[in-house]
């Protein structure tokens, strides 16, 4: 019987884009005895205009394979957008890309953000999640050609006048794709930020995604939406508590034990604390241990 979550880690410290911080970066989170690990290939200058680039592509496999993780997944564009009509064809382009190169290192698993959009004359939200379910599936059937899944991620609302979806509409686009090869994944603390600022019931959106969720980003905050956008050290932001912080387990009010005790995710879900070790390397420890028995709390309501 397959584990409804098989494997918890932690994302890499993404570096300075040339290549020179990953090996430090995979080796601290293999150090930790996590068993996946979630890399930012997204801050690594090895895709050029949706090309890859060969020789520094070669240089992270190299670095890559010296590391055995039980699940590895790819971290794809941050501004990754299946909703930006202007750029989609380079959008593409590069989750094209981005699917090789989980082929070539070996991931199953690449994080794609879901999309968004100012609403202007004539566009409606409508039409931008066609635009968003027909890339998708498209980048779908590409994945299924190298045995990878994407899994699209919930975020929140940044702007003024932006269309973004809610926590259960980004499960309404999978289901819709209808595309084995596609998956949501659940950002607990994004989902949080997103029904405070909306006035949703953020454990009812979760309840909407879990069914397809089949990858999932853990990291604690207080759900504040960005009313303070300024700060002289982030530092600042988690005293206050305002915004995604990316806090280690514990240090926010999300109620983790409440939540997995009445949630089920798809079979060989990965858990992945974006904890990150540039800050947090002295919470990662008890950070893993923490996950562990969330995951052991899900996976025994399997068994039972």
């Amino acid at each position: 019987m397959t584990s409804i979550i098989s494997a918890v880690g932690f994302c890499n410290a993404t570096g300075p884009g040339d290549i020179s911080t990953l090996d430090t970066s995979l080796k601290i989170i293999a150090d930790t005895g996590a068993d996946a690990c979630e890399i930012g290939i997204y801050g690594e200058e090895i895709v050029s205009g949706g090309r890859i680039i060969e020789d520094r592509t070669q240089r992270v496999a190299d670095i890559v394979k010296q590391y055995d993780f039980r699940k590895l997944s790819l971290h794809g564009q941050i501004v990754s957008n299946f909703m930006d009509r202007e750029h989609l064809h380079l959008q593409k382009k590069v989750v094209r890309a981005m699917l090789e190169l989980c082929d070539r290192l070996g991931a199953s698993v690449l994080v794609h953000h879901c999309g968004h959009a100012q609403l202007t004359q004539g566009v409606t939200g409508a039409d931008l999640d066609l635009m968003e379910r027909e890339a998708l599936f498209e980048m779908a059937e590409i994945a299924k050609g190298y045995g990878t899944r994407i899994v699209l991620e919930n975020i929140f609302t940044t702007e003024p006048g932006q269309y973004r979806q809610t926590p259960r509409e980004v499960a309404e686009t999978v289901k819709a794709v209808g595309h084995d090869n596609l998956a949501a994944l659940i950002d607990f603390s994004h989902a949080y930020i997103e029904a405070t600022f909306k006035g949703l019931d953020f454990r009812e959106e979760l309840r909407a995604m879990a069914p397809v969720a089949g990858h999932l980003h853990v990291h604690d905050s207080f759900g504040l939406p960005y009313t303070m956008k300024q700060f002289y050290h982030r530092a600042e932001a988690t005293a206050l508590g305002i915004g995604d912080l990316h806090l280690p387990i514990g240090w926010g009010d999300i109620p983790w034990e409440e939540i997995f005790s009445e949630l089920t995710f798809l079979p060989d879900t990965t858990l992945i604390m974006e904890i990150g070790a540039e800050r947090f390397a002295d919470q990662q420890p008890s950070c893993l241990e923490r996950a562990r028995k969330l995951a052991d709390a899900v996976n025994q309501r399997q068994i039972a």
